[in-house]
């Protein structure tokens, strides 16, 4: 994990102010960080939520904790909101070698694929069947199997 120590952060900032092309843009710059530091909690978690918002990161996008210098000072940061998820893959862990030949044609019911298909695929235990799925798509599937003999779990 990266560390970022006063002496780097210092060395990046003087970096960035040099590399640009005129003093108005490390002016700029200066200004923008100056406004953030005086910010107070409450304004500093606002802004931090419309930066992720105009960033495109909201909360069911990518994690956007220590992503940004503003994020890592604020209370949001500290606090991740819980996003419970809403797709799985279903993963054939095994079966038993007697109902082979079910499983393949159960699996071939909802995966529409091909016999060789899914024979090759039923034989690569453990494999993921189906990626992308929801629960309420999932549970009869797995019924189906476990009721053949398979051991299946949602991932």
């Amino acid at each position: 994990m990266f560390r970022c120590t006063k002496r780097l952060c210092t060395k990046r900032l003087l970096n960035l102010t040099c590399a640009l092309s005129t003093e108005a843009g490390a002016q700029k710059i200066e200004r923008i960080a100056n406004e953030l530091l005086d910010l107070n909690t409450f304004e500093r978690h606002d802004f931090t939520v419309l930066w992720r918002l105009k960033m495109g990161l909201h909360r069911y996008g990518a994690p956007v904790a220590g992503n940004s210098p503003i994020a890592v000072g604020s209370p949001a940061a500290d606090v991740e909101a819980v996003v419970e998820k809403t797709t799985f893959d279903l993963k054939l862990e095994k079966y038993d070698a007697a109902a082979k030949i079910k499983i393949i044609k159960e699996v071939r019911v909802f995966t529409d694929l091909g016999l060789k298909e899914a024979k090759d695929l039923v034989e690569k235990v453990p494999c993921v069947l189906k990626k992308g799925i929801t629960k309420e798509e999932a549970n009869p599937i797995i019924e189906k199997l476990k009721g053949l003999g398979a051991a299946v779990v949602l991932e």
